[in-house]
């Protein structure tokens, strides 16, 4: 049975160093370009490495306008404006007006592109399986309910001070 009480005991600041260094190891794997290329490859799919983790985002996000796209992906908004209009050249997304704000335009998977994640999907599990396949399935559900959990809390708005 799971304990009711809050981490609040005096080894927090070490956990909390080693969680951010967990953490930073995991950016920097998913960041590296070679990672976007073994995806792109693992897929099949003729797709340049810079676009890959757009059309991922507005697949499982949109739809969604190109300023919260190139916040998410850490990238100048007209860089990403550029990079959605190749998208769209492509038939990946097609773009249309908010349905909350008509002045915002916002990108949405075209069937060509879903079709396109689903490879990559496809790809992911293979990968992700080989990844996993030395651990319990407990522990791969602890992990997906934690990691939910705080990637959850860290959406929360920070509390600032003792």
């Amino acid at each position: 049975m799971p304990s009711s009480k809050k981490v609040q005991n005096t080894h927090i600041g070490d956990q909390l160093r080693r969680l951010h260094g967990a953490v930073l190891d995991i950016v920097a794997v998913i960041n590296r370009p070679q990672r976007d290329e073994l995806m792109v490859r693992e897929a099949g799919i003729p797709l340049d490495r810079a676009l890959f983790p757009l059309l991922v985002l507005i697949e499982r996000l949109g739809p969604i306008g190109v300023v919260d796209l190139a916040d998410r992906v850490g990238r100048d908004y007209t860089t990403v404006s550029r990079q959605l209009a190749k998208l769209e050249s492509l038939a990946l997304v097609k773009r249309q007006g908010s349905a909350a704000d008509g002045r915002v335009r916002e990108a949405v998977i075209a069937p060509k592109g879903k079709a396109m994640t689903d490879r990559v999907d496809a790809a992911r599990e293979r990968i992700g399986r080989a990844t996993f396949e030395s651990w319990e399935s407990g522990e791969m559900d602890d992990l997906v309910r934690l990691m939910r959990k705080f990637a959850d809390a860290l959406q929360q708005e920070p509390k600032s001070g003792p």
